[in-house]
């Protein structure tokens, strides 16, 4: 509704400030045939009447001067022009310009008071005999609304524009002098044309300007569109010299002695007036605003490209230089690996042979939250040294916590039911925990169905955010995320801060911000890589990142009190709060302004030079994308859907932004949903055998609990839960989805403080 609006908004600022415009008086060129016009027209007096039906003319009394001024009223001109009026006592006639007016109310409402009279010279000063009757009649229209908003008054004169004698009219003319003659128009030629458009020098135009001989004169001058200081001086001369030879000056209605043609404003034209007047004056700050906003939003995208990009050329000067190792001595502990699982059959299978196949000890525990699909039995059916938990459905949070009970080393590694690690990913990850400060590691998760223009756009999208977003956050201390799909963390942490918290629908962002908040540094390996599936269609698309974006929206919300507090949390809250702020949230709020800027700047503006800044920004943002795939060690091809990504898939991901705030805004509820799986994943090599190499440990490492014959743990019948590990109280009944227990000294939020608990129902689905 608001891009709507605003649309609308700007078409008509568009037309009536950029279509046509005040040009000078020969710009329309010769004139065609007049085999219509009548020829008591054509030979008449310069006043037309009664032009649809039956035409008569009327001419100006002898020895009588009308003065007209066209195109304004002008903030500079028309008030000098007033004064010279004024202090020779004579009065004029004003054909004002629509735009003018709406610009200018006060300048009408002076030249009605002052005692002269008001025509109308169309709304944006077009030829009208260019234009189609519909055209024609909004021209019209529009410019007595606007009269009558400004000073209360209707007019029934008109001057078209570009018009001069009566000998000058064409057909094409005379059709417009008809249509308006219909609409009860007195349409007001001239008989002598000053020519001050032309700028040709005071004498000039006090010449043009001065009548031979006795006969009564229209006189046309200009105190609008452009310099009008010859005017000022010539009229300045002319009615006093006019004066002494004897000449009366008068209004054009005077000057023909017909009855007077202007009348008070009904009280709904004024009323449409004074709207017109306010939606148009809108427009123009509505304008200026979106230039001032777009050139903010220019200036900050492209501060934040060069940002990441340097802080992206500096993480990995520190990782590859000789400060590259100074996470400490190589961690070679066990590591406890959870996967939650919810309706995983299509992939977990290739899931846990990944994990199986690492070159580092691992504990695997599948975590089966009340699958419907037979998960948990696919996995138990593979004879897999694997831990098999079953639990009533939950919820994904739940799981994790049944899964950091069930753990039995301090190191754990949390991997989506869709996800394939590499054989090393599980030793890379948890390298950066040899520094005691390190409590959680954000592994680096790509995308493994790359087939079509979606899954392009989504590869690029994750290469990008995974190698520069980052790496600025790395190195700023701010991580927000630690993906879902591939991440590590310490045990005693994620006790300490109360498990895994079901408050929001992004737990992996709100775990995250809360080890931060909890002074733990949260850090970036990009070597730890993970495969996973994206969506792939527009709708799995939608129901994904609309869960993300709102679920994001609620972490934000839940730690903004970090934005006051010192040290860690601090870091997360000044730069990494602030970042998903302008970044995720405001900017994507503020591109669909953008888009009908855009399109509005190629219809009324330049179109060079907005396709000109496209192209610039498409360049930037290709460039970011060249590093960033450079970076991840990935070959460009994809890159060249990246024009094509800016018409379909940029508006799907701020029309989603969108969505996520409104239904923010409104305490709407959001249901946990589920991506749709595909089994396009595949273990690795050398997985397929549990016994062999790449599973077994290295000398000296302690091994898991074995699993002799491959023996599964007690079954969990009737869902039972596992007792409690180490301390870590079991999740409760999530009826309603209760808050965690305090943490940290922050106590616990209010429900979401504004977003609504997702809704309760039997089964809770999630991805």
């Amino acid at each position: 509704m608001l891009a709507v609006t605003l649309s609308a908004a700007l078409l008509l600022q568009g037309y009536t400030h950029h279509m046509f415009g005040i040009a000078s008086d020969e710009a329309t060129g010769p004139r065609g045939h007049n085999g219509a016009v009548p020829s008591q027209v054509v030979h008449g007096g310069p006043v037309i009447a009664n032009a649809a039906t039956s035409a008569h003319t009327a001419r100006v009394k002898a020895r009588t001067i009308a003065l007209t001024f066209d195109d304004g009223p002008d903030p500079v001109w028309t008030p000098r022009i007033l004064d010279v009026l004024r202090r020779n006592h004579v009065n004029a006639t004003f054909f004002v310009v629509g735009t003018q007016v709406v610009a200018h109310p006060e300048l009408v409402r002076r030249i009605i008071t002052d005692g002269n009279q008001i025509g109308i010279h169309t709304f944006t000063h077009p030829d009208l005999a260019e234009l189609a009757p519909w055209q024609r009649s909004l021209e019209l229209r529009e410019t007595q609304l606007a009269v009558a908003g400004a000073a209360g008054v209707t007019t029934a004169l008109l001057r078209p524009p570009f018009s001069s004698e009566n000998d000058a009219l064409d057909d094409a003319d005379w059709s417009v002098l008809k249509q308006a003659g219909a609409a009860g128009y007195v349409t007001v030629l001239s008989t002598k044309d000053a020519e001050d458009w032309r700028r040709s020098g005071v004498d000039r135009v006090l010449d043009r300007a001065t009548p031979r001989g006795d006969a009564g004169q229209i006189v046309l001058m200009h105190d609008g569109g452009g310099d009008r200081s010859q005017t000022v001086a010539a009229l300045s001369a002319l009615v006093p010299r006019l004066k002494a030879q004897g000449f009366k000056f008068a209004t054009v209605s005077g000057a023909v002695g017909m009855a007077e043609p202007v009348r008070s404003a009904g009280l709904g034209d004024h009323l449409q007036g004074l709207a017109l007047i306010q939606l148009l004056r809108g427009g123009d700050w509505v304008v200026w605003l979106l230039g001032v906003l777009m050139y903010a939003a220019g200036a900050i995208s492209v501060l934040r490209a060069a940002v990441v990009l340097i802080a992206a050329r500096r993480h990995r000067r520190l990782r590859t230089g000789h400060r590259g190792r100074s996470w400490g001595p190589p961690v070679t502990e066990p590591v406890s690996v959870i996967v939650p699982a919810y309706n995983e059959s299509a992939g977990i299978e290739a899931a846990v042979r990944s994990l199986l196949a690492s070159d580092h000890p691992v504990e695997i525990i599948v975590v089966d939250d009340g699958s419907t699909d037979g998960t948990a039995d696919l996995v138990e059916s593979l004879q897999l040294p694997v831990r098999v938990i079953r639990q009533q459905n939950a919820g994904k949070p739940a799981a994790l916590n049944t899964g950091l009970a069930a753990a039995t080393y301090d190191l754990v590694v949390m991997v989506d039911g869709d996800t394939v690690f590499e054989p090393d990913t599980v030793r890379t990850i948890v390298q950066p925990f040899a520094d005691p400060r390190v409590g959680a590691v954000s592994g680096n998760a790509k995308v493994v169905n790359r087939g079509g223009l979606l899954g392009r756009w989504q590869h690029i999208e994750y290469v990008v955010g995974f190698n520069l977003d980052r790496r600025l956050f790395d190195l700023a201390e701010c991580m927000p995320t630690v993906p879902g799909a591939v991440g590590a963390f310490r045990r005693r942490a994620l006790l300490d801060i109360g498990g895994v918290s079901d408050v929001t629908l992004a737990e992996d962002t709100d775990l995250t911000m809360a080890l931060c908040r909890a002074g733990w540094r949260v850090v970036y390996e990009e070597g730890a890589k993970a495969w996973t599936e994206a969506p792939a269609s527009l709708s799995a698309l939608w129901r994904q990142r609309y869960r993300w974006c709102y679920g994001t929206l609620q972490a934000m919300w839940k730690h903004r009190g970090a934005l006051v507090q010192r040290g860690a949390a601090g870091k997360l809250g000044r730069r990494g709060l602030v970042y998903l702020l302008l970044f995720q949230v405001l900017l994507p709020l503020l591109a669909p302004v953008v888009d009908v800027f855009a399109v509005y700047g190629l219809v009324f503006l330049d179109p060079v030079r907005i396709i000109g800044l496209w192209f610039a920004f498409l360049l930037l943002q290709l460039l970011m994308g060249l590093y960033a795939f450079r970076l991840d060690g990935e070959r460009p091809g994809p890159l060249w859907s990246l024009p094509l990504q800016q018409f379909v898939y940029r508006q799907l991901m701020y029309l989603v932004v969108i969505q996520s705030v409104f239904t923010a805004v409104s305490g709407s509820r959001l249901r946990w949903q589920r991506m749709e799986r595909y089994g396009s994943l595949r273990a690795p090599a050398g997985a397929e055998d549990p016994r062999s190499d790449l599973t077994s440990p290295e000398p000296g490492f302690p091994q898991p609990a074995p699993y002799e014959g491959h023996a599964q743990p007690a079954p969990y019948e009737g869902h039972a839960q596992p007792a409690p590990y180490d301390g870590l109280p079991q999740p409760a009944p999530y009826d309603g989805f209760p808050p965690p227990a305090p943490h940290d000294g922050f106590p616990p939020p209010a429900p979401h403080d504004g977003f609504r608990q997702p809704p309760q129902h039997e089964t809770t689905q999630w991805y």
